[in-house]
């Protein structure tokens, strides 16, 4: 069994991480940290694991003797910051959900399984990558891989309130966000970074610009990313393109008609759409973004990293409604 710790466990993406691991048949859950929560029971914070964990969170120094994997979840910055007191233990695996390492500094593995598996699978290290760039990279990299980005690229994205965490704040409070859409970080988001270094992976003399518009959107989980360029192949070139790319991968599906965002939330499924009018090429992307852009794709990692199928403890399926 892998023995798990979890680190700033209060949050959204941490309570789906416990939901998905307290039933991963190869993971015992040995210790969960809080700070704010210190001594609480877990199920208290994230009641729908009520009768699934009696565990408390701990709190104070956090024990690394033992484990096997450790999560962090908490805040940007919190994980340098955690780093910066204490010694990497020998043999720990280290998943981190923060921002903090996906510039694949101090020995860490950028941890987008549709582009790296196997490097990620000899990691000691693996920065998970942000939820909106995780939708963005699924819907580009084909394009990057036979150097198509030539021209500039039309984002926008619109995400759940989720994506804001669990603290709330004057733009996530229910009488604000019900029935309302509005953009932020227009240009300057930061998952921009990350997406770029990405895309360069697979096309270095990459040199447009991602113009890329946040939306919040009025519901709490999902990300639908619609990112459109000038492309002179046909659509059924592109598509071959794409499905060859993702043919390997177990949870990107190229779809050939429209997608819709209902079709990922609750999964860890991305689902890509292709269009075309002209020369203008249509790439849509739909992930849950605390499932494929957060935890679940935390957990498609340590599958990697231990050995096992990618897909264990992730057979999650979509409402019909």
């Amino acid at each position: 069994m892998i023995k798990v710790g979890i680190v700033g466990a209060a949050g959204y993406t941490a309570g789906e991480l416990l939901r998905l691991l307290v039933h991963h048949p190869e993971v015992e859950i040995a210790r969960v940290y809080s700070s704010s929560h210190a001594g609480e029971l877990i199920s208290n914070v994230h009641p729908t694991l009520t009768g699934d964990i009696d565990m408390s969170f701990e709190g104070g120094e956090v024990n690394l003797e033992g484990l096997d994997c450790l999560f962090l979840c908490s805040g940007h910055g919190a994980s340098s910051a955690f780093w910066a007191e204490r010694e990497y233990p020998a043999g720990l695996k280290v998943i981190d959900l923060a921002q903090d390492f996906r510039d694949e500094t101090s020995d860490y593995v950028y941890g987008l399984p549709e582009l790296q598996r196997e490097m990620i699978k000899s990691a000691e290290r693996i920065a998970n990558p942000g939820c909106f760039a995780t939708a963005i990279e699924l819907a580009l990299l084909p394009l990057a891989s036979s150097s198509l980005l030539t021209d500039d690229v039309q984002i926008t994205g619109i995400t759940g309130s989720t994506g804001a965490g669990v603290k709330p704040s004057s733009t996530t409070h229910f009488s604000w966000r019900n029935d309302n859409l509005s953009v932020y970080k227009v240009f300057t988001h930061q998952h921009l970074a990350e997406i770029n270094r990405t895309l360069r992976k697979l096309m270095p003399e990459l040199k447009v610009s991602l113009n890329f518009i946040p939306v919040r959107g009025d519901y709490p989980r999902g990300i639908f990313v619609m990112a459109h360029t000038r492309c002179d192949k046909s659509i059924d070139e592109i598509k071959e393109l794409y499905k060859e790319f993702y043919a390997s991968s177990r949870f990107t599906h190229v779809v050939d008609g429209n997608i819709d965002m209902k079709m990922a939330v609750n999964t860890n499924k991305a689902f890509i759409g292709i269009g075309k009018s002209g020369d203008r090429l249509l790439v849509t992307c739909a992930i849950d973004n605390l499932l494929k852009g957060a935890s679940g794709q935390a957990v498609q990692n340590m599958n990697l990293m231990f050995g096992l199928p990618e897909d264990m403890g992730l057979k999650l399926k979509a409402s019909t409604y």
